[in-house]
């Protein structure tokens, strides 16, 4: 590796998952876009916390955060995968998944590991703010709505103009069920070290 050069990764953008468990119901969104390959140059680790990406409809790179393509700003950056590393801050608004790649700088030593950047837009609309109907993960604030059968839901925004109208709100994140207000109507799952989800109807 060169200086503070990094060599770019190819990355798959997706949304995480709230998680799922066939105790309780669990809430969830998914998106992706593709990534496109190309040296990073402004740290030395690809996508590192603080750093900044463009933002298109086919693909995400690294950018100054200060250049006029910047859209996107890293708010945690984790290595390995979703599924194994810790959860994004709650009002993240989509996650980067960056995919392994071997040696190929100038010099033969610029291997990016497995990992994941959580994103926060640099403008609105924020997705992944209480309420707003998106980002990776259900936080106090989020409205859900079931997809049948009473054990699964998905988030949905709570101002009733997307397609799905609310059906519940998340109003408290506890330990465990028993900590819920007893006006709690369902239980949905948000993980983390809160990871019981007290919604009532809306």
């Amino acid at each position: 590796m060169r200086g503070r050069h990094a060599v770019g990764a190819a990355l798959l953008a997706a949304v995480l998952l709230a998680g799922c468990q066939s105790e309780e119901p669990v809430a969830g969104n998914t998106s992706s876009a593709p990534v496109e390959r190309r040296p990073s140059g402004y740290g030395s680790v690809f996508l590192a916390m603080d750093e900044c990406s463009s933002f298109g409809t086919t693909s995400f790179t690294e950018v100054p955060c200060d250049g006029e393509r910047a859209a996107a700003r890293v708010v945690a950056r984790h290595d390995g995968t979703v599924r194994d590393g810790p959860p994004c801050p709650g009002t993240t608004d989509f996650v980067l998944h960056i995919s392994e790649q071997s040696p190929s700088d100038e010099d033969g030593d610029g291997a990016v590991p497995q990992g994941y950047a959580c994103m926060r837009n640099l403008e609105p609309p924020h997705p992944g703010d209480p309420g707003a109907g998106g980002g990776p993960r259900t936080i106090v604030g989020d409205c859900v709505y079931s997809t049948g059968g009473g054990r699964q839901v998905r988030e949905t925004s709570c101002d009733g103009k997307s397609e799905k109208k609310p059906q519940y709100k998340v109003v408290k994140a506890v330990g465990k069920r028993s900590q819920c207000p007893v006006s709690t109507a369902l239980y949905v799952q948000l993980g983390g070290e809160r990871p019981v989800g007290c919604a009532r109807p809306v």
